[in-house]
């Protein structure tokens, strides 16, 4: 009797530790403190232009950190999506201003990075290349593909009359603008999808253990690819929310450290890079937190070599706490991550 009350009376104290521990609460607390704190000392922080703009940079961001979640949850990392998003929108706008319809631009851009994706899913899952090398010399293989053969211009302008599609960028519903309702319409399908269906829990046992995995009938490899065209599909749709905002696309950005404040949101919202773990509320939670932090230093006109210092030491201490709260085991050392 004794012990069974002991027991009972454990087990709440066991939970509530459980919730106060959470890396997901304490990034939304800090979320919270960061808002709080620039609403009270930033000038012009809460001003309609300022949340309208970070709201389109959050939905851009987010809409990346998707793709990059679905690839971290499968143990992998994908290093090309700025280019496949800025050179898949620079070959679609190239396409439309010689006399293409966009709507088939756009499909000959959608095929594009589906393409680059199967290419780079096949590399990594049957040539076995990791996954760090393999997206790392496609993204620039993409890059010079862009600049060299695509486009000869870094910057390219969207057709005229297309208030469509400009649209998507810069219109509203409801009153809230139209790239967070592709963010949340785009979170809420891929939430569907890991949740909810086969594949979505295949990608996830792939990320626990691959060996067993295999054991258990899964099609690992073509499964693999599968990660790295969702990925490279979520690049394609934050490039066409892109290039409505700002009715262009520069393909300078692919040289700009975007890469890593995707990762941040990935590691800080806490999908772990042993792969198996988080989902979707992960990514939102950390969208938030870096989409604040760069909306904030920018306010404060800190220099662009002060903002990547202050990104690169969160990127390593993410990293840190990554490693301690998702320690590597024996297996995952021999499977070789990313």
């Amino acid at each position: 009797m004794a012990a069974s009350d002991t027991i009972l009376k454990r087990a709440p104290r066991k939970s509530l530790r459980h919730v106060v521990l959470t890396q997901e609460l304490i990034v939304v607390a800090v979320s919270v403190v960061l808002f709080v704190f620039f609403a009270v000392a930033l000038d012009g922080f809460l001003s309609s232009g300022n949340i309208l703009n970070f709201i389109r940079n959050v939905a851009i961001l987010g809409m990346l950190s998707l793709g990059m979640a679905v690839v971290v949850i499968g143990r992998g990392v994908d290093l090309s999506l700025i280019a496949v998003m800025a050179v898949s929108m620079t070959l679609a706008i190239v396409l439309a201003n010689k006399g293409y319809g966009f709507p088939m631009a756009l499909a000959a851009g959608l095929l594009f990075v589906v393409a680059v994706a199967v290419v780079m899913g096949f590399l990594i899952a049957y040539v076995e290349i990791p996954a760090i090398f393999a997206t790392l010399a496609v993204s620039a293989i993409v890059y010079g593909m862009g600049r060299g053969v695509i486009a000869t211009l870094d910057v390219n302008n969207v057709p005229d009359g297309l208030d469509w599609f400009i649209f998507l960028g810069r219109g509203s519903l409801f009153g809230i603008p139209m790239p967070i309702w592709i963010f949340a319409v785009t979170a809420l399908l891929l939430s569907l999808f890991l949740r909810k269906t086969g594949l979505g829990r295949f990608i996830y046992a792939i990320g626990d253990n691959i060996s067993t995995a295999r054991i258990t009938g899964i099609p690992v490899r073509p499964m693999i690819i599968l990660q790295y065209v969702i990925a490279a599909v979520m690049a394609f749709l934050a490039g066409c929310v892109t290039a409505a905002s700002i009715a262009s696309m520069n393909m300078r950005m692919v040289n700009s450290t975007l890469i890593y404040d995707v990762l941040l949101v990935v590691i800080l919202g806490g999908i772990g890079l042993t792969g198996g773990r988080g989902g979707v509320r992960n990514v939102l939670v950390g969208t938030v937190l870096i989409g604040l932090l760069l909306n904030g230093m920018t306010i404060l006109d800190i220099s662009f070599i002060v903002q990547n210092l202050v990104k690169s030491t969160v990127l390593l201490c993410a990293l840190i706490v990554d490693a301690i709260l998702n320690p590597r085991d024996e297996q995952t050392s021999q499977q070789g991550d990313i």
